[in-house]
């Protein structure tokens, strides 16, 4: 009788370099484990999937009304409520990631301690919902580019990029806050706090073109200032798309994602101690 196959799993020490061939063995717990937040999610649920589109236009709505009305600030030449559902578009999409992927250790503690898995496909099987939900909510996006008359031109077809870096820099952030909080349970409340801040602190409801010039330098050192810019360029045709504060947001998406995920394979061996 063949012997066998024995393997002896060992807690990594150190840096250890990113396993993406396990990655790809356990595609099918990805995929089912993606199926399942998105099913759990709209469970017992009367409007579903309408939450996705009711919660961007009635943010958009207050948004126009404050900021538009109210401190009656500039929207690139586009109505007010159209440039303020543009930008949460893409900040929904940053926000929910990064709420996700911080909540996927925690909100598995039992899968973590009973079974074995590369538990890199936790924080990445929420990307699936993610995805879904933004598709929804752009598809009302371009619904209401129709009602408007907004022409949609080949620019459109960059929005994809501008979403891969979207994804890369909530990811990266996801992936150290979701490890840090296994150990540090506060940060699941600082979280939201620094969130909100961040809100208002991104061009989501206003245009860069606010912000005093003295401050614009210390303002664009924020990487969702180019990404919102970018998706808003895209969607709208509206606003200035700056190669550098592009080339810097991709730079830095891209660094925060390779960081996060080596962080969060550092931290991994302490997960099923301390959960």
């Amino acid at each position: 009788m063949d012997s066998l196959p024995f393997v002896r799993i060992r807690p990594a020490s150190g840096w250890k370099p990113l396993d993406l061939r396990q990655l790809w063995q356990y595609r099918e717990l990805l995929s089912t484990l993606g199926r399942r937040d998105l099913t759990l999610r709209y469970r017992q649920t009367v409007l579903g999937a309408f939450w996705v589109i009711a919660q961007p236009l009635m943010a958009a709505g207050i948004f126009s009304f404050v900021f538009g009305k109210v401190a009656n600030m500039p929207s690139d030449g586009v109505p007010y409520f159209l440039f303020a559902y543009a930008g949460l578009l893409c900040w929904n999409a940053f926000s929910n990631t990064l709420a996700k992927v911080s909540a996927s250790l925690v909100g598995n503690s039992n899968l973590i301690s009973k079974v074995y898995f590369p538990r890199l496909i936790l924080p990445l099987s929420t990307l699936y919902s993610t995805l879904i939900d933004f598709a929804v909510a752009f598809a009302m996006m371009l619904v209401l580019l129709g009602a408007n008359h907004v022409p949609i031109g080949p620019r459109l077809l960059l929005l994809p990029v501008w979403m891969a870096f979207l994804l890369m820099l909530a990811l990266g952030t996801g992936l150290y806050v979701s490890a840090l909080m296994v150990s540090y349970r506060d940060v699941q409340y600082i979280l939201p706090v620094f969130v909100q801040l961040l809100l208002y602190a991104s061009p989501v409801a206003y245009a860069v073109v606010a912000v005093p010039a003295s401050l614009q330098l210390f303002y664009h050192l924020n990487p969702l200032t180019g990404l919102l810019e970018a998706f808003r360029w895209s969607l709208l045709g509206c606003g200035t798309l700056s190669p550098w504060v592009l080339a810097y947001s991709a730079g830095i998406s891209c660094a925060w994602l390779v960081l996060g995920a080596f962080a969060f394979k550092r931290m991994e061996r302490l997960f099923s101690d301390v959960i």
